[in-house]
């Protein structure tokens, strides 16, 4: 999977198995299947580590939440040094347009989640918004 996106190379880690191709989280020191929605979930995880600071040990990946007696999976909860957390991201495949469902869907899960900042990406383009639903970027680390 050769897509360009916005965030920055980082040294992927695939294998082949049964005509399938993984891709080594390192987050969650697992092979997962490389989808196009997980090649953009994997490049913004670095893109968060490297680049915005962001301490691997804070970072929430694909974990089940309820909502509404639904179980859901939100993409990537960050949290702060209090595990209070501070950052939601859904992420979409490459080709997936960030429209208003996608908002409404991260929303739907900062419901529950209650964090500060909310971000909405598929590789290409992102937005971030605060707490006032005001568009924003995405602060480093250090600055939440």
């Amino acid at each position: 999977m050769n897509l360009a996106l916005k965030y920055p190379l980082f040294n992927t880690k695939l294998k082949k198995q049964k005509g399938q191709t993984f891709i080594f989280d390192e987050v969650r020191k697992k092979w997962l299947l490389l989808t196009p929605e997980e090649w953009v979930r994997q490049h913004l995880i670095h893109y968060l580590i490297l680049e915005k600071k962001y301490p691997v040990s804070l970072i929430s990946i694909e974990k089940e939440i309820i909502l509404n007696d639904l179980k859901k999976r939100y993409d990537i909860v960050i949290y702060n040094k209090q595990l209070m957390p501070v950052v939601v991201i859904e992420c979409k495949a490459p080709y997936i347009e960030l429209d208003k469902n996608v908002v409404e869907q991260a929303l739907r899960y900062n419901l529950i989640i209650k964090a500060k900042y909310l971000m909405i990406s598929n590789g290409v383009s992102d937005i971030t918004f605060n707490s006032l639903n005001q568009a924003v970027n995405l602060p480093d680390y250090s600055d939440l």
